[in-house]
């Protein structure tokens, strides 16, 4: 099955997932490949209008990897992750919303130079 998107990382999603064990990090990569093929809300969900995130539930952990859309190219579409949190409380931290979307509009700055 085609994937419905290609993912990128920006350096700080991947340092974040270098820091984590290799059983983690798997399973991010599993749920990743997952997200490209299924419509489902508990790998990604719409958390405002620009930002989404990746989920991932492993050893009772919750991984969250933020993540936005790159439309620019009408011929591929790019979901590019900006960073990475292991989750302690029911609500996602608006500092890691608000996190994702200066690195967003930092992406888009520098691709439209």
């Amino acid at each position: 099955m085609k994937p419905k998107f290609r993912i990128e990382f920006l350096d700080e999603a991947v340092e974040f997932l270098n820091k984590l064990n290799e059983k983690a990090r798997e399973k991010i990569y599993y749920n990743l490949k997952k997200s490209q093929i299924t419509n489902d809300i508990s790998l990604f969900k719409k958390l405002n209008d620009e930002i989404w995130e990746f989920r991932t539930l492993y050893k009772r952990t919750h991984y969250r990897l933020f993540a936005f859309w790159d439309k620019t190219d009408k011929k591929d579409t790019l979901v590019i992750a900006t960073h990475g949190i292991e989750k302690k409380t029911l609500k996602t931290p608006k500092k890691e919303i608000n996190k994702a979307e200066r690195l967003r509009k930092k992406y888009f700055e520098e691709l439209n130079k």
